[in-house]
Protein backbone atom coordinates (compact mmCIF):
# COMPACT_ATOMS: atom_id res chain seq x y z
CA UNK A 1 0.00 0.00 0.00
CA UNK A 2 1.37 3.37 -0.99
CA UNK A 3 1.33 5.74 2.00
CA UNK A 4 2.80 8.71 0.16
CA UNK A 5 1.77 12.01 1.78
CA UNK A 6 0.57 14.42 -0.91
CA UNK A 7 -0.91 17.23 1.24
CA UNK A 8 0.48 18.50 4.55
CA UNK A 9 -1.26 21.12 6.68
CA UNK A 10 1.06 22.26 9.46
CA UNK A 11 -0.21 24.30 12.44
CA UNK A 12 -2.44 26.52 10.32
CA UNK A 13 -4.26 29.44 11.90
CA UNK A 14 -6.62 31.73 10.01
CA UNK A 15 -7.99 34.82 11.72
CA UNK A 16 -10.35 37.54 10.51
CA UNK A 17 -10.05 40.44 12.95
CA UNK A 18 -10.81 38.84 16.35
CA UNK A 19 -12.43 35.69 14.93
CA UNK A 20 -10.29 32.54 14.67
CA UNK A 21 -11.63 30.49 11.74
CA UNK A 22 -8.85 27.86 11.69
CA UNK A 23 -7.31 27.04 15.06
CA UNK A 24 -3.95 25.25 14.84
CA UNK A 25 -5.06 22.80 12.12
CA UNK A 26 -2.61 20.03 11.19
CA UNK A 27 -3.26 16.99 9.02
CA UNK A 28 -1.60 14.71 6.50
CA UNK A 29 -3.40 13.51 3.39
CA UNK A 30 -2.25 10.30 1.70
CA UNK A 31 -2.26 9.79 -2.04
CA UNK A 32 -5.13 7.79 -3.54
CA UNK A 33 -7.52 8.06 -0.59
CA UNK A 34 -10.81 9.85 -0.01
CA UNK A 35 -10.98 12.10 3.04
CA UNK A 36 -14.21 13.41 4.50
CA UNK A 37 -14.70 16.75 6.25
CA UNK A 38 -17.81 17.11 8.38
CA UNK A 39 -19.03 19.96 10.53
CA UNK A 40 -21.67 22.64 10.74
CA UNK A 41 -21.69 25.76 8.58
CA UNK A 42 -19.01 28.12 9.86
CA UNK A 43 -16.91 25.30 11.32
CA UNK A 44 -13.95 26.14 9.03
CA UNK A 45 -14.24 23.41 6.37
CA UNK A 46 -14.47 25.73 3.36
CA UNK A 47 -11.70 28.03 4.64
CA UNK A 48 -9.40 25.01 5.11
CA UNK A 49 -10.15 23.86 1.57
CA UNK A 50 -9.41 27.34 0.22
CA UNK A 51 -6.07 27.39 2.09
CA UNK A 52 -5.12 24.05 0.49
CA UNK A 53 -6.09 25.39 -2.96
CA UNK A 54 -4.14 28.63 -2.50
CA UNK A 55 -7.28 30.78 -2.63
CA UNK A 56 -6.76 32.01 0.97
CA UNK A 57 -3.46 32.67 2.73
CA UNK A 58 -3.21 31.37 6.31
CA UNK A 59 -2.47 33.88 9.08
CA UNK A 60 0.27 31.49 10.21
CA UNK A 61 1.40 27.93 9.55
CA UNK A 62 1.91 26.34 6.15
CA UNK A 63 0.27 24.11 3.58
CA UNK A 64 2.36 21.85 1.34
CA UNK A 65 0.96 20.16 -1.75
CA UNK A 66 3.18 17.62 -3.52
CA UNK A 67 6.14 18.92 -1.52
CA UNK A 68 5.66 22.56 -2.52
CA UNK A 69 4.61 25.24 -0.02
CA UNK A 70 1.43 26.99 -1.18
CA UNK A 71 1.85 30.77 -1.37
CA UNK A 72 5.63 30.44 -1.44
CA UNK A 73 6.78 27.82 -3.96
CA UNK A 74 3.46 27.92 -5.86
CA UNK A 75 0.48 30.29 -5.75
CA UNK A 76 -2.04 27.67 -6.83
CA UNK A 77 -1.07 23.98 -6.62
CA UNK A 78 -0.75 22.20 -9.96
CA UNK A 79 -2.86 19.23 -10.95
CA UNK A 80 -5.83 20.08 -8.74
CA UNK A 81 -9.55 20.03 -9.51
CA UNK A 82 -11.80 22.15 -7.32
CA UNK A 83 -15.47 22.71 -6.51
CA UNK A 84 -15.87 25.30 -3.77
CA UNK A 85 -19.24 27.02 -3.42
CA UNK A 86 -21.40 27.41 -6.54
CA UNK A 87 -19.32 26.83 -9.69
CA UNK A 88 -19.02 30.06 -11.69
CA UNK A 89 -19.62 29.82 -15.43
CA UNK A 90 -20.37 32.27 -18.25
CA UNK A 91 -24.20 32.22 -18.35
CA UNK A 92 -24.66 32.89 -22.09
CA UNK A 93 -22.30 30.08 -23.17
CA UNK A 94 -23.18 26.39 -23.48
CA UNK A 95 -21.72 23.89 -21.04
CA UNK A 96 -19.24 22.59 -23.60
CA UNK A 97 -18.14 26.12 -24.56
CA UNK A 98 -17.56 26.98 -20.90
CA UNK A 99 -15.40 23.91 -20.36
CA UNK A 100 -13.51 24.47 -23.62
CA UNK A 101 -12.70 28.02 -22.51
CA UNK A 102 -11.44 26.80 -19.13
CA UNK A 103 -9.45 23.96 -20.73
CA UNK A 104 -7.72 26.44 -23.07
CA UNK A 105 -5.90 27.97 -20.07
CA UNK A 106 -3.63 24.91 -19.72
CA UNK A 107 -4.27 23.46 -23.17
CA UNK A 108 -3.75 19.92 -21.86
CA UNK A 109 -6.86 18.13 -23.13
CA UNK A 110 -8.73 17.62 -26.40
CA UNK A 111 -12.36 18.44 -27.24
CA UNK A 112 -13.06 14.71 -27.07
CA UNK A 113 -11.84 14.58 -23.45
CA UNK A 114 -14.06 17.55 -22.58
CA UNK A 115 -17.05 15.82 -24.20
CA UNK A 116 -16.27 12.61 -22.32
CA UNK A 117 -16.17 14.38 -18.93
CA UNK A 118 -19.59 15.90 -19.64
CA UNK A 119 -21.07 12.54 -20.69
CA UNK A 120 -19.70 10.83 -17.56
CA UNK A 121 -21.71 13.19 -15.31
CA UNK A 122 -24.83 12.91 -17.48
CA UNK A 123 -24.69 16.12 -19.53
CA UNK A 124 -25.05 16.34 -23.32
CA UNK A 125 -21.95 18.04 -24.78
CA UNK A 126 -23.86 18.77 -28.02
CA UNK A 127 -26.56 20.76 -26.21
CA UNK A 128 -26.60 24.46 -27.08
CA UNK A 129 -28.53 25.32 -23.93
CA UNK A 130 -26.94 28.26 -22.16
CA UNK A 131 -25.59 27.60 -18.66
CA UNK A 132 -27.70 30.53 -17.41
CA UNK A 133 -30.74 28.31 -18.08
CA UNK A 134 -29.27 25.28 -16.27
CA UNK A 135 -30.88 23.97 -13.08
CA UNK A 136 -28.77 23.93 -9.90
CA UNK A 137 -28.17 20.20 -10.41
CA UNK A 138 -26.99 20.70 -14.00
CA UNK A 139 -24.61 23.46 -12.93
CA UNK A 140 -23.25 21.17 -10.24
CA UNK A 141 -22.72 18.38 -12.78
CA UNK A 142 -20.88 20.83 -15.04
CA UNK A 143 -18.72 21.82 -12.07
CA UNK A 144 -17.86 18.16 -11.47
CA UNK A 145 -17.07 17.70 -15.17
CA UNK A 146 -14.76 20.71 -14.97
CA UNK A 147 -13.05 19.36 -11.84
CA UNK A 148 -12.30 15.94 -13.36
CA UNK A 149 -11.77 16.78 -17.06
CA UNK A 150 -7.98 17.24 -16.84
CA UNK A 151 -7.62 14.09 -14.71
CA UNK A 152 -6.07 15.94 -11.76
CA UNK A 153 -4.14 14.14 -9.04
CA UNK A 154 -6.08 16.01 -6.32
CA UNK A 155 -9.79 16.84 -6.06
CA UNK A 156 -11.06 19.34 -3.47
CA UNK A 157 -14.85 19.11 -3.39
CA UNK A 158 -17.06 21.24 -1.15
CA UNK A 159 -20.62 19.85 -1.17
CA UNK A 160 -20.32 18.28 -4.67
CA UNK A 161 -23.74 16.57 -4.37
CA UNK A 162 -25.55 19.89 -3.83
CA UNK A 163 -28.71 20.02 -5.97
CA UNK A 164 -28.32 16.50 -7.38
CA UNK A 165 -31.13 13.94 -7.47
CA UNK A 166 -30.59 10.43 -6.07
CA UNK A 167 -29.67 8.95 -9.45
CA UNK A 168 -27.05 11.65 -10.07
CA UNK A 169 -25.67 11.24 -6.53
CA UNK A 170 -25.10 7.53 -7.28
CA UNK A 171 -23.31 8.45 -10.54
CA UNK A 172 -21.05 10.99 -8.81
CA UNK A 173 -20.19 8.55 -6.01
CA UNK A 174 -19.14 6.02 -8.66
CA UNK A 175 -17.02 8.68 -10.42
CA UNK A 176 -15.25 9.62 -7.18
CA UNK A 177 -14.52 5.99 -6.29
CA UNK A 178 -13.06 5.44 -9.77
CA UNK A 179 -10.94 8.60 -9.49
CA UNK A 180 -9.47 7.34 -6.19
CA UNK A 181 -8.88 3.85 -7.63
CA UNK A 182 -6.91 5.54 -10.43
CA UNK A 183 -4.67 7.29 -7.88
CA UNK A 184 -6.45 10.60 -7.29
CA UNK A 185 -6.59 12.05 -3.78
CA UNK A 186 -9.96 13.49 -2.78
CA UNK A 187 -11.00 15.82 0.04
CA UNK A 188 -14.77 15.90 0.30
CA UNK A 189 -16.97 18.10 2.49
CA UNK A 190 -20.60 17.04 2.69
CA UNK A 191 -23.62 17.56 4.92
CA UNK A 192 -24.85 14.16 3.75
CA UNK A 193 -23.58 11.61 6.23
CA UNK A 194 -24.24 8.79 3.79
CA UNK A 195 -21.81 10.31 1.24
CA UNK A 196 -19.14 10.43 3.93
CA UNK A 197 -19.78 6.90 5.21
CA UNK A 198 -19.97 5.33 1.73
CA UNK A 199 -17.00 7.11 0.16
CA UNK A 200 -14.40 8.09 2.73
CA UNK A 201 -11.33 6.18 3.94
CA UNK A 202 -10.77 8.70 6.71
CA UNK A 203 -13.09 11.29 8.27
CA UNK A 204 -12.26 14.54 10.08
CA UNK A 205 -14.69 16.58 12.13
CA UNK A 206 -14.37 20.37 12.32
CA UNK A 207 -15.89 22.57 14.99
CA UNK A 208 -15.04 26.24 15.58
CA UNK A 209 -11.88 25.90 13.49
CA UNK A 210 -10.54 22.87 15.39
CA UNK A 211 -10.05 19.60 13.51
CA UNK A 212 -10.22 16.10 14.99
CA UNK A 213 -9.87 12.69 13.38
CA UNK A 214 -13.16 10.82 13.66
CA UNK A 215 -12.11 7.58 12.00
Amino acid sequence: MNNEIIIEVNEVFKKYDDATVLDNVSLEIEKGKIYGLVGRNGSGKTVLMKCICGLIKPTSGEVKVAGKTVGKDVDIPEDIGVIIETPGFIPNYSGFKNLKLLASVRNKISNEEIRKSMEIVGLDPKSRKHVGKYSLGMRQKLGIAQAIMEKPKILILDEPMNGLDNESVAVVRKILKEQAENGATIILASHNREDIDVLCDKVYTMDHGVIECER
